[in-house]
Formats: C-alpha cells, sequence, structure tokens
C-alpha cells in the first residue's frame, strides 16, 4: 500500500509482507486487534478492511506515529494509535484482544531512511534505534570491548568471522571513532571475501546482529509473546511475521511449546497432555510469499509466517531460554578502549 507520506517523499511505497495469507489464515477478522509493530501501517488498514471493528496500532518509533497522523483520522474511533513497546501490548490493549499481529525487524520505513542508519547501503549516521532514544548503533561500536563485540555479531548474527571483524573495528575506532553506516560496512567489508553474484552483503550479518542488540529485539520478542498470551481472549489469533532464522526459530519453538506439539525428547517420556495447551496450531508449517507476491516485493523472501490460536487455559510466563532466544555470554566488560 502507498501512503500519502511516500507519495509526497518519493520513497518506495511500504508494502505489508504476507498480507494475504495473513488475512486468509485469521479469518473471519472481527472484534478489537492490536497491532504491535504498526509501522507504515499496512497490516492494519488490512485488518481495518477486512472487518476489525478497532485496531490498536503500538509502535515505539515517534516517526510511525507522526506519518500516520495524515491518514489515521479517516478511521475515527475504528483505529487507536499507542507510543510504546510492543512487550507491554496487555498494557495498551485495556482490554480482552481478538487477536494480536507482530511483524518483527525492522520497518522497511526505517530502512529507506538513511538518516535512521539501519541500511549499510545509504550513507547515514550509525544510528539504528527504533525509538530514537538510549544507546545509538555508534556508541556500541565505539564504546563495546572486542569480546562484547564479537559476541553479539556470532550470537545475533550468526557471523563465523566475528572475531576478525570485532578486531578490525576495535582497530579502526582507535584511529578515528566509527561514526557512518558506510565506514562500518567498509570495515566490515574488508574482513570478508568478495561476495559472488547473488550472494548478499558482506555486511548483513553484522548490521542484523547490531540492529538486534541495540534495540534488544530478542527480550522485546520474548516478553512480546507472553503479553500476547496474556492479553489474547479465548479465540484470540495471534499472527507473527519473521524475517530471519533467529527469530522464526524463537516463534516455532514458543508456539510449539504452547500448543503442546513439541516432540518428546525422549520416546519413553509421558505424551505432553493437550489439556494444557494454550494455543492451537493454526498454521502447521510456517508460511512464505508465494510468486506474486515476491515479484510485487522482493523484500518478502525471507519472510515466514505462524499462526496460533489461544485456548482458555490460564497464560504462563516465557522463559528466552525455554524457546532458543539468542543470548550473550557474560562478559567480563562490555566497555573497550576507543
Amino acid at each position: 500500500m502507498t501512503s500519502t507520506s511516500d507519495q509526497n517523499s518519493g520513497r518506495a511505497p511500504h508494502i505489508p509482507v504476507l498480507l494475504r495469507p495473513l488475512l486468509a489464515a485469521v479469518a473471519p477478522v472481527r472484534g478489537l486487534w492490536l497491532d504491535g509493530t504498526f509501522g507504515a501501517g499496512g497490516y492494519t488498514k488490512g485488518l481495518l478492511a477486512a472487518g476489525a471493528d478497532c485496531v490498536i496500532g503500538v509502535d515505539r518509533d515517534p516517526l510511525a506515529l507522526q506519518m500516520a497522523a495524515a491518514w489515521a483520522g479517516e478511521y475515527g474511533d475504528r483505529l487507536r494509535l499507542v507510543a510504546g513497546n510492543f512487550s507491554d501490548l496487555d498494557q495498551h490493549a485495556g482490554a480482552p484482544l481478538d487477536g494480536v499481529v507482530l511483524d518483527l525487524g525492522v520497518s522497511s520505513m526505517q530502512i529507506d531512511m538513511p538518516e535512521r542508519g539501519f541500511s549499510f547501503q545509504k550513507d547515514g549516521p550509525l544510528d539504528m534505534r527504533m525509538s530514537q532514544s538510549g544507546e545509538s548503533a555508534a556508541d556500541l561500536v565505539n564504546t563495546g570491548s572486542e569480546e562484547h563485540l564479537a559476541n553479539i555479531l556470532y550470537h545475533y548474527g550468526e557471523e563465523r568471522a566475528s572475531r576478525r571483524i570485532a578486531r578490525a573495528i576495535v582497530e579502526a575506532r582507535s584511529a578515528e571513532p566509527i561514526t557512518t553506516t558506510l565506514r562500518l560496512a567498509d570495515i566490515i567489508s574488508k574482513c570478508l571475501p568478495r561476495p559472488k553474484p547473488g550472494q548478499s552483503h558482506p555486511a548483513t550479518r553484522s548490521f542484523q546482529a547490531l540492529r538486534i542488540a541495540v534495540n534488544a529485539e530478542f527480550s522485546e520478542l520474548v516478553q512480546g509473546l507472553a503479553a500476547a498470551e496474556r492479553a489474547l481472549k479465548p479465540g484470540g489469533l495471534l499472527a507473527v511475521v519473521t524475517f530471519h532464522s533467529l527469530e522464526d526459530r524463537v516463534v516455532k519453538r514458543y508456539f510449539q511449546q504452547a500448543s503442546g506439539d513439541e516432540p518428546n525428547a525422549n520416546r519413553y517420556a509421558p505424551v505432553k497432555s493437550s489439556n494444557t495447551a494454550r494455543f492451537e496450531l493454526v498454521t502447521r508449517k510456517a508460511v512464505g510469499p508465494d510468486d506474486e507476491e515476491l515479484a510485487e516485493n522482493p523484500r518478502a523472501r525471507s519472510a515466514k509466517l505462524r499462526v496460533a490460536r489461544r485456548t482458555a487455559a490460564p497464560a504462563k510466563s516465557v522463559e528466552g531460554a525455554a524457546i532458543d532466544a539468542p543470548d550473550l555470554p557474560q562478559t567480563q566488560s562490555r566497555k573497550g578502549r576507543r
């Protein structure tokens, strides 16, 4: 969907990924929904058009809510915008929900704005803060110890050359602080082989890892899943769209545990009782984009959708380690020499 601000800015339209299969999986859409990653409003508009009585749009990025002001009034009291994190979505809801949708990771709106510092292909300040507050990527890159940076790159980006890249970052910043996206991308690229045609940019995994660290994305995800479980009424639906394997692993593991669909590690162990299931799986496997969507939006190629329906079982707390949420090992010091 193209918003007015997209047209006026000349930026590419922001297309909500996997919207068609999401709406098909949760049909019929009705009642009160919460879009925990509002962004450019694509999912919210889709839910409202499909029949939701009201959607609560939550986003921690102030710019997302500012941009929505131009069109939000068209929906009257059917749309309520909230500044906040989706990890607190049960508090933002104020009432039991019929559905929750979460679109994880960075939005195309943020990537397309060089001044936000998310892109390794456009020069801008090394920022990456979704909330536009707190520690930036530049702060992390210029003050983190070599060990801490290597751990971030390895555990959040699955970067095999994490130690080599961390060493190069520390060496480069000793000469001059690293403050721009292209300088960091160049430092990383020099540590890795030149990519072959069709391969991703050498800085892809490192930028992903730093963005996750800056925005505490896995902590947000674990807390957000637990908050959705508390907020959804029996029969309510939780739809989650992920964009990389680490996110999808966490969501898959959470739904397996919460639905009682988790395979037994020991075949002699008692079968888990389905009576305790807090969710029922709507999508047994992750749903990806079809050829039509890939033609419309190549950025959808890595997206996966998982949907589950809440039961009447009491909500339980969620531990990150139990659902394979990546975490950093304890280091002696996060701070390093400049």
